[in-house]
Formats: C-alpha cells, sequence, structure tokens
C-alpha cells in the first residue's frame, strides 16, 4: 500500500497557514484597534472621501477653523489606507472589517512569500516550514490581529515576494527591467521605508547578473539594466509623493554620536528575530511599563550586538548557499549603514526593532540550519528559547483579545477604540448625528473616524508637566458648537490649557459622559 503519511514540513505548513486563517476570522469578527500611524492614514481616507485630493489631509485651520486647511501626508505611504479601502469598496465592510481582512490576507500571503523565498535560497522544505513556525512565534506576527500597523503589515507581505523575485531575474532583458521598476512602486506604497530594502535587493541583482566578470565594462552594462528601471522608480516615487510634504527623513534633529546609535543596529539579528526589544517592552522606546533601566539596557544591547554579530558570522561560515550569504551581508550591511546614520543624525526614526523586521527574518533559516549541525543540547536550547518567546506572544495575543472583546468600544468605523468608552463613544455619535457644523476635539487620531458628519481637530495628548508648545494648540476663530472630549483626569489645570487653545469660544459647560471620560462644549463666540 502507498504511504499516505504527510510529511513533516507540509504538517507544519497546514498547521501554520490554518493557525492564521482562524486568527484572522476571529479578527474579522472583532476587529483590532488602531495604531496612531495607521490612524492618520484612514484620517487621509476620510478626508478624500469628503471630496478632497488623493493623500490630502482635510482639517480645520489654526488660524481659523471656521475655514478648513489641507496638507499632503507624505509621512506616511498609502498602502495601509487603500488596501482596506478596496475591500470596504468591493464588500461593503467597515473600516475595522477592511482592515482585519486585510491583515489576515498579508498574513497569510507574506508566509507564503517567505516560504517560496527559503526554498529558493538553498533551504529544505523542512528547514522553510520550521522559519514559519518560528516567524508566527514572534511578538510581532501577533499584533497586528491587536492592532493594525498598516504598513508593517503589507510590508511583511511583499518582502519575501521580492526577495524571492531578486533571485529569479538572472539575465538581463525587459522582464527584469519591469520587475525592478514595479517592485519599486509597490513596496513603497505598502511601507516607505522599503526604499533601502529595495537598494539592497537591488545591489544583489547586480552582483548576481555580474558574477563572473571581470571588467568594469561588464560590470557598468549590467548595471544599466538595474540602474535605469530603478532610478525611474525612485524619482518618480519623489516627484509625486515625497517631495509634496515632510517625511522622517526630512528634519535632523542634531548629531548623536552615542554607542546605542551603533549598538542597536549591529544587535538588530536577535532583537528583531527573536523578539528580544518586544520582550523587554523596548531597550529605549517605551511603549508600556519600562522594565530596563538605561544603564542595564546599554549593557545588555552590547552583549546582544556581540553575539549577533557572531551569529551572522557563523550563518556566514556554515551555510552552503552562496546566494544567501550574500543576501545576509548585504541586507545586514546595508541596515548598519543606513539606519546607523539615520540614529545619529536624530531623524525621526524610533529605536524599536520592527525597523529592523527583515533583517529578523532572514537570519531565522540560516539560525535553524546552523543549530541543526550542532549537538542535539545546542538544539534543545534554541528550542527552549523559542518556546519562551511563543509563550509571552500568546499570553499578549489573550490579553489584547480579551481586552477587545471585553474593554474596547466600538461604533460606526468598525475599529476598538482604546482611548474612550462605549457609554461615552456612544454619546459621541449622538451628537455627530444630530450636528452638522460642529467641530469634535480629540486627542487620539483615531476618535475622529467616528465622525461621520463633522469636522475633527486632533491635539497631542498632554503630558503630565504640561509642557508643550501652545502655538500647536492654539485654534482661534468661532464655526458652530464645539465638543473637547478629554480624560477625566484632566479637570483642572489641563482642561483650562486646552479650552485657553480655543479663544474664540467662551462658556464651556462640562458634562461627565462616564466614570473616565468628560466633555468640554461651547456654542457661543467671545
Amino acid at each position: 500500500m502507498p504511504n499516505t503519511t504527510l510529511p513533516a514540513y507540509r504538517i507544519i505548513l497546514l498547521a501554520v497557514f490554518v493557525l492564521v486563517a482562524a486568527l484572522g476570522v476571529i479578527n474579522i469578527i472583532t476587529p483590532a484597534a488602531i495604531f496612531p500611524d495607521a490612524s492618520w492614514g484612514f484620517q487621509v481616507l476620510r478626508s478624500m472621501q469628503m471630496g478632497g485630493a488623493f493623500n490630502t489631509l482635510i482639517k480645520p485651520s489654526q488660524q481659523n477653523i471656521a475655514q478648513n486647511t489641507t496638507e499632503f501626508i507624505s509621512w506616511w505611504s498609502p498602502g495601509q489606507y487603500l488596501i482596506p479601502y478596496f475591500f470596504k469598496s468591493v464588500f461593503g465592510l467597515n473600516t475595522g472589517q477592511a482592515a482585519s481582512v486585510t491583515t489576515m490576507l498579508c498574513q497569510l500571503l507574506g508566509l507564503a512569500g517567505f516560504y517560496t523565498f527559503f526554498k529558493k535560497v538553498g533551504f529544505t522544505p523542512l528547514i522553510s516550514a520550521l522559519s514559519l513556525a518560528v516567524i508566527i512565534c514572534q511578538l510581532v506576527f501577533f499584533t497586528p490581529f491587536i492592532f493594525y500597523i498598516g504598513g508593517e503589515t503589507l510590508l511583511f507581505a511583499f518582502t519575501g515576494w521580492f526577495l524571492y523575485g531578486c533571485l529569479t531575474f538572472n539575465k538581463p532583458d525587459w522582464k527584469l527591467m519591469l520587475f525592478v521598476l514595479l517592485s519599486g512602486w509597490i513596496g513603497f506604497i505598502c511601507k516607505s521605508s522599503f526604499i533601502w530594502i529595495y537598494g539592497a535587493g537591488l545591489l544583489f541583482m547586480w552582483i548576481q547578473l555580474s558574477a563572473g566578470h571581470t571588467s568594469a565594462k561588464s560590470w557598468l552594462f549590467k548595471g544599466f539594466w538595474i540602474g535605469i528601471p530603478a532610478l525611474v522608480s525612485v524619482v518618480v516615487i519623489s516627484w509625486l509623493y515625497l517631495s509634496k510634504g515632510i517625511n522622517p527623513s526630512s528634519i535632523s534633529g542634531g548629531f548623536d554620536l552615542s554607542l546605542k546609535a551603533i549598538a542597536f543596529p549591529l544587535a538588530s539579528p536577535i532583537l528583531a528575530g527573536f523578539s528580544v526589544d518586544d520582550l523587554v517592552n523596548g531597550f529605549f522606546f517605551h511603549t508600556d511599563t519600562t522594565l530596563l533601566s538605561p544603564g542595564w539596557a546599554m549593557l545588555i544591547l552590547i552583549l546582544i550586538a556581540m553575539v549577533s554579530i557572531a551569529l551572522v558570522y557563523a550563518i556566514c561560515t556554515r551555510v552552503p548557499d552562496k546566494r544567501y550569504r550574500t543576501i545576509i551581508i548585504l541586507f545586514y550591511g546595508i541596515s548598519l549603514i543606513f539606519f546607523g546614520q539615520a540614529f545619529m543624525r536624530k531623524l525621526d526614526i524610533s529605536y524599536e526593532a520592527r525597523h529592523f523586521r527583515i533583517i529578523g527574518l532572514l537570519i531565522i533559516p540560516g539560525t535553524l540550519y546552523l543549530f541543526s549541525q550542532y549537538k542535539i543540547i545546542y538544539r534543545v536550547v534554541l528550542g527552549l528559547g523559542i518556546v519562551v518567546i511563543a509563550f509571552f506572544t500568546v499570553k499578549f495575543y489573550a490579553e489584547g483579545s480579551y481586552g477587545l472583546r471585553h474593554y474596547t468600544a466600538y461604533g460606526t468605523s468598525g475599529i476598538g477604540q482604546q482611548f474612550i468608552d462605549q457609554q461615552s463613544l456612544d454619546y459621541i455619535k449622538l451628537l455627530d448625528d444630530k450636528h452638522k457644523d460642529a467641530i469634535f476635539v480629540f486627542f487620539s487620531p483615531d476618535l475622529g473616524l467616528e465622525i461621520q458628519n463633522n469636522r475633527v481637530i486632533t491635539l497631542e495628548e498632554l503630558n503630565k508637566d504640561i509642557n508643550i508648545d501652545f502655538d500647536q494648540y492654539q485654534h482661534k476663530g468661532h464655526a458652530g458648537p464645539i465638543y473637547i472630549l478629554m480624560p477625566h483626569d484632566y479637570i483642572g489645570i489641563r482642561a483650562n490649557v486646552i479650552l485657553k487653545s480655543f479663544p474664540g469660544y467662551k462658556g464651556f459647560s462640562l458634562k461627565e459622559l462616564s466614570d473616565n471620560y468628560v466633555l468640554y462644549f461651547a456654542t457661543e463666540a467671545r
């Protein structure tokens, strides 16, 4: 009788894809909350649906809120809202459901892309499948099912296929040029930081095309086949998008020749590949409780950087496929240059491992292959480490999923609202339905997505010492009723600061919406 038992790698693949599909379905039923970056993207979409130009945010003018001002938002790439908008248009979904469908499809597409790439670059089906199992253990993989993060998820969906294409097109012809041209545009639409990945991938292609040739003329000739479409792709991106507004590379905060600016990129293989930065709530950028003091964070980071360098060296000396070794060296090296100079110039790029995710993804199959060559005790240690990562990832997902179901408010947009309770959101919805000329003021861009009939102003949340640039808050003029939602603990000095930011109004009244939120409102002009 024929053997009908599935190979181990197929069982792993089946389990991985079924699990991710199930998470996606759960996410559609109870949509995720949203990160601020993606919130601004949906704010832009809201403006476009109200008649605004492409990728332009319409908002009340600070000089006179009776009028509007527009801003081309080039800080983030447009894919984070365009892809969900496609699903909204085609299937009639709300924003939260459309974002959930985007997340599910991108996660599945990304896993398929990296599996195909891992096999193409010389790893066995078993190593490639196990790599996917490690990838889904990463905390960053589960994050989009709790918080829609937009560009990061889209980039994951595309990058594996891009790398596969870099290995596939091995001769200069029109198909190579078309791939280079379109991949630049598609990758940028996913996320603007794709640009450095694009450069590293094209450099690899140039090296592969020119392998075996020793003359500079031959290398230049091969380079033209890649360089010309790449130049066209980048020029179009810059001309039609980046040049129209500010972006993270536009503003430098000075110069910082510090050890962390060098050590953080050096440590990226382990920080990103094995969720270390996420597990400690960030070495330097914290979105939750700070677990490490600056001194301990720096010391541990240096040790991780040293281990990362040793890991990359060991992989490059043991993994037999030359193409994989070249990709690791190029991507690791270019990331060091790109992010090292960005951190030193103090550009608006945070010290988060998510920026280096491609390094973490690339290092995983090499690490698994490397440890497969060692004694069983080392493989057990690696396996236990992955189990620990998986434990904290599942814990994060379980807590986040429970919070979405029991503590998160949902309104018209379908997005999980973190900064308001259901009682307060329901009241805001009633006000929005009642008025057509009101202005709502929030301290989080996601709340503005619940407003369908009126205009929105989004202010930065006040810190405890109220150390603010008042010019960023002040909005002059008068234009119909104004409603300002604040956390309950703003009552007092912080509320007074906010109310003074609207000098065109007088006679503000206070309404307690719930135990956690209050609403200040006024209609009379000063």
